[in-house]
């Protein structure tokens, strides 16, 4: 048995330290909750000189997949991790891997998959990738998190399958316990040894060709040939957890079972519901009952055989399904029921769903599902399904906290004049636009200081009529929806980043299809999207796509530079060289690693009529543009509108001192005021005197180390490109 150490780390902690034993080549990745301590982890020992993995911060879980899966084609060894939607979002490239027959490891820290959106822990994520034709194991706590991220690449390697890494949302992926590493990390790269892909796209002395065209009869063969890979994997899984045994100590089975030899009643659980299960097997032991707990270790390959047998003398199992398939019951159920039916198990089996958008599972609760077990022994009206844990609720009301904003009475009577060229904007009052009431109103749970709130209602001053809001998933999003208020009194809607502007696309086309059919009276709604927080990366296919196609509508960035609601990840609006979550600054790396997307100049290449910038440090500026947007809406098709927004939380300054913040951005250019309409750009705002860059980087804690004269080059390179930019919008 190799040396190990006691340390205490959470599961996504542990992953980290595996990783870095193993020293991948490439990790590409996307920040979603709970996974995404993972790059988090790895990107913080990059920067302090201790991982030598290239960390790529894709726009998107599809892209992502998309690297990693490149990363293998190049025979590197790749990692990646993911979570609920992201996972979805990259589910296409999931059978591509593995039709391929490329291996990898993917850590899917299981969340619910929205809607409605909620970040806890379930199963209904992992469901949906066994039907991919990856290995799955299913880590019940952070010692088999660790253990399982180095067994699985060498089963992966072995049978040349991409293989999940899956474990618990939060109750797994967040919570800390002491677990064992080994103490030298060439111990791990010896039992993993060198990985030497058959084949890759970058021999150029063996070329090949990589996902070829295939029609049958050859397409059942190639998946015929990766289902003999699966029940290949069942055997090497047994080998590699008796090596691994030898070398940790540790020993692994397909199946965890607890006092099943003799139990009348077996409760069939995944993940870290099995130790809260043992606890109650334990108690109820003690007062008579014959019960026992039993959890599979791998989802892809299915052991049916192993699970059969641990469950061959019961009268009944109880299956717990932290996800439902809208069948008879979630997946597990289904494949648990499907081995008991081909190995003439004749338990009964109840299913129970439970635990969704992970709501705690106690002892207690692990009683009743087995005492809802043996009820089923005695009577035969017990339902063979059911969930546990729901509740009916009570009768919808639906409260009006506020007057609806609507035509009646958000009109100031501005003024818009089109000479045919240019659209300009009268009677805008800063004093009289606070009186137009706010769409997005008191109750809001944003932090003090962020910009989103002020953004938002800024570009309502400007917007009269009626209105309706979409928002993508962020910050904006999850400060103002919680269920079962609202803080909008407009018609609102919320879709995933990477689908908005699709989303709203088809509103404004089914809103005018029905008016031109008569089905809706006539009249005028100004349809708003609002992204922030990277939504304008995962976005922004959705976005341009709708540009490019002009729907009548308004899209609204307020770009606060990184991924904000995950915790503040680096996205492609952040500065160069500012610090974040996957952006350190250390000896082996010196923050955000290059310059920021001009998002407004990619929506000027679509040809559409009217895009603009804006902050809140020149409101009037802002609640022009914002009228003018509006105007375009209703009559050209999209307008696209650009804020800076402030994030005191991550951009590590003041909250009462925002708007300064913002001014400097202006006033270095950093943040121009601009906009294109019908092709022809204009400044809106000169400053009278330029100030360096520096001036604005100093104001935040995220980018104030940039002043030191190690970082020399980098504000250089900053003040460059915004003298670079600031010229050419000058003309």
């Amino acid at each position: 048995m190799l040396n190990q150490k006691v340390v205490f780390k959470s599961a996504n902690e542990a992953v980290c330290t595996a990783a870095k034993q193993i020293d991948y080549h490439l990790m590409g990745y996307y920040p979603i909750t709970p996974s995404t301590q993972i790059p988090e982890g790895m990107d913080l020992m990059k920067s302090q000189g201790r991982l030598d993995t290239v960390m790529i911060g894709a726009e998107g879980e599809h892209s992502a997949a998309g690297i990693c899966y490149g990363g293998t084609l190049a025979g590197a060894r790749v990692i990646n991790a993911t979570s609920a939607n992201g996972l979805l979002y990259a589910l296409e490239q999931l059978p591509v891997q593995s039709g391929t027959r490329m291996p990898m490891v993917m850590n899917v820290a299981c969340r619910t998959v929205s809607a409605p959106l909620c970040i806890k822990g379930d199963h209904s994520d992992i469901m949906f990738a066994l039907n991919t034709g990856w290995l799955i194991l299913f880590a019940k706590d952070n010692q088999e998190a660790y253990d399982f991220n180095i067994i699985g690449l060498k089963v992966a390697e072995r049978v040349k399958l991409p293989v999940i890494i899956a474990f618990d949302g939060f109750f797994t992926s967040h919570q800390k316990k002491k677990l064992l590493v080994f103490e030298e990390d060439e111990d791990v790269r010896e039992y993993v040894g060198e990985y030497k892909a058959e084949y890759t796209a970058i021999d150029v002395d063996a070329p090949v060709t990589i996902g070829s065209y295939m029609n049958e009869p050859d397409i059942i063969n190639n998946k015929y040939q990766l289902r003999l890979a699966m029940e290949e994997a069942k055997d090497v899984i047994y080998d590699e957890f008796e090596k691994y045994e030898k070398i940790s100590g540790r020993k692994y089975c397909v199946i965890n079972k607890y006092m099943c030899d003799d139990a009348e009643v077996i409760f069939a659980v995944l993940g870290s519901a099995f130790d809260t299960a043992k606890v109650a097997v334990d108690k109820m032991r003690e007062e008579g009952h014959s019960v026992g707990v039993v959890t599979v270790q791998a989802l892809r390959p299915f052991f049916g055989d192993e699970i059969s047998d641990a469950c061959i003398n019961a009268k009944v199992v109880v299956i717990g399904d932290r996800q439902d398939s809208y069948g008879e019951g979630g997946s597990f159920s289904t494949e648990v029921k499907s081995a008991f039916y081909d190995r003439g198990v004749s338990a009964k089996v109840i299913t129970r769903v439970f635990g969704l958008g992970g709501k705690e599972f106690y002892v207690e609760d692990a009683e009743n599902m087995l005492y809802t077990g043996i009820e089923a022994m005695e009577f035969e009206n017990v339902k063979s399904f059911d969930y546990y844990g729901a509740y009916k609720g009570s009768e919808f009301k639906n409260v009006k906290y506020f007057e609806p904003v609507t035509e009646k009475n958000s009109r100031l009577g501005y003024e818009v004049i089109d000479d045919g060229e240019k659209v300009s904007v009268k009677n805008i009052n800063i004093k009289k636009s606070a009186s137009m009431p706010k769409r997005l109103v008191a109750g809001h749970s944003a932090c003090a200081g962020c910009g989103i709130p002020v953004n938002v209602n800024l570009l309502l001053k400007g917007i009269e009529g009626n209105v309706v809001m979409l928002f993508h998933t962020g910050c904006g999003m999850v400060v103002t929806t919680g269920y079962p208020t609202t803080a909008f009194n407009v018609n609102y809607v919320h879709n995933l980043f990477q689908n908005g502007a699709a989303t709203l696309s088809g509103i404004v086309e089914g809103y005018k299809e029905r008016q031109r059919r008569g089905e809706i009276p006539e009249g005028k709604i100004t349809f708003i999207m609002v992204s922030g927080d990277g939504g304008m990366d995962i976005g922004l296919g959705a976005a341009l796509g709708a540009a490019i196609r002009n729907h009548n509508m308004i899209i609204f960035e307020y770009d606060n530079g990184g991924y904000m609601n995950t915790g503040y990840q680096y996205s492609y609006t952040t500065p160069l060289g500012a610090k974040s979550a996957t952006s350190h600054v250390g000896t082996g790396e010196r923050g955000k690693p290059y310059l920021p997307k001009n998002t407004p100049k990619l929506f000027e290449a679509t040809g559409i009529n009217y895009i603009a910038t804006v902050a809140e440090s020149n409101p009037q500026d802002f609640i022009v543009k914002a009228k003018k947007a509006q105007y375009y809406a209703d009559n050209y098709g999209l307008a696209y509108i650009k804020a800076l927004s402030a994030c005191p939380l991550n951009w590590q300054d003041e909250p009462r001192y925002e708007r300064s913040v913002i001014q400097k951005a202006v006033d270095s250019c950093y943040f121009p005021l601009y906009e294109v309409e019908r092709g022809v750009r204009r400044v809106t705002y000169k400053p009278k005197n330029k100030i360096p860059v520096t001036e604005f980087l100093g104001t935040m804690g995220r980018t104030r180390h940039l002043l030191g004269d190690r970082y020399k080059d980098i504000v250089e390179t900053v003040q460059n490109s915004v003298d670079k930019n600031w010229e050419e919008l000058k003309g």
